[in-house]
């Protein structure tokens, strides 16, 4: 049988919010088989659990929120991503802010997290969304258009375009595929950080956006260059965090997917719309486990390596 998995222990962080610059300390916490992924604000009276779900994202300016009732917490999407990579399934994750801390930008720091409190199997059947009918999203038309769709795929497969007229974006890799089958999440994707222009830092602060960006947590680029010291860690970096999110943006489904997600300037508001379109025609997906692991497709079986 393909288990269900969770941490054999908990683990801890401290960081800052990128949008809200507010310090914040975040607990990951082992979790009962069939019990998701669950945000707890700690901050509150009243702690107040917000389960994952693709209906609870209810803000995608920048970042993926979700709420429950008055309760929010923004930025969940590198987190989600490194527990799609890892094929984390129960967890709980405890939150003193309503916006999960930045740490470097990527999903490397929580994959991190996440092996260091071990990996432990449940006696549980993994449950999958098996995609069986073409899916798809548009927006836009000529220059602005943008789509997403998923695909029927034994496997979970993205591939992803970006188009920014940028001299520094263009003269990267704007394309990418990934397939979690035959490639690393922690090694091909993980380490993608989140970046931005500086003509954009002051629009955004002034909509009280981005207090806690720097060069510690971002790639930031001028008209001409990169400002870190450092460069790009992949050289196509920005498309490839581009996959990360949408790996995190999907996972608030709530199940891994076996499908091809693929992609055209697709967004935080398109992927949750793409997931919204899915769950509204019944027929195009069914809920699937493994008995026979030989029976599962590549990537999924084996938790993924350490670094």
């Amino acid at each position: 049988m393909l288990q269900q998995r969770t941490l054999k222990s908990l683990t801890k962080a401290v960081g800052v919010g990128l949008h809200s610059g507010q310090r914040v300390e975040l607990t990951l916490r082992p979790a009962q088989p069939d019990t998701g992924i669950v945000f707890r604000r700690v901050d509150l009276p009243q702690p107040v659990d917000i389960p994952i779900s693709a209906l609870a994202v209810t803000d995608t300016r920048l970042a993926s929120t979700i709420s429950t009732g008055g309760a929010k917490v923004h930025t969940v999407e590198h987190l989600m991503s490194a527990c799609a990579g890892l094929g984390i399934d129960n967890l709980y994750v405890d939150i003193t802010a309503e916006e999960v801390p930045i740490l470097d930008g990527s999903s490397a720091s929580f994959v991190f997290l996440l092996q260091s409190a071990g990996i432990e199997l449940q006696k549980a059947p993994k449950r999958f969304i098996r995609v069986t009918q073409l899916v798809e999203v548009r927006e836009g038309q000529g220059d602005n258009l943008k789509w997403a769709r998923l695909v029927p795929y034994h496997g979970y497969k993205l591939s992803f375009e970006i188009d920014f007229d940028h001299r520094v974006v263009n003269s990267t890799g704007q394309s990418v595929e990934f397939d979690l089958g035959s490639g690393s999440y922690t090694r091909d994707i993980a380490r993608a950080r989140t970046f931005g222009f500086t003509k954009d830092v002051e629009m955004m602060r002034a909509n009280g956006l981005g207090l806690g960006g720097g060069l510690d947590n971002a790639i930031v680029m001028d008209d001409y260059r990169v400002l870190n010291s450092d460069g790009l860690r992949y050289d196509d970096e920005f498309v490839k965090h581009k996959i990360l999110d949408a790996m995190g943006d999907l996972y608030l489904v709530g199940k891994p997917l076996l499908a091809a997600y693929s992609a055209f300037r697709s967004g935080h508001a398109l992927n949750n719309k793409l997931l919204r379109e899915l769950l509204s025609h019944p027929e195009a997906y069914e809920i699937v486990t493994f008995e026979d692991e030989k029976l599962a497709p590549a990537g999924f079986a084996q938790p993924a390596r350490a670094w």
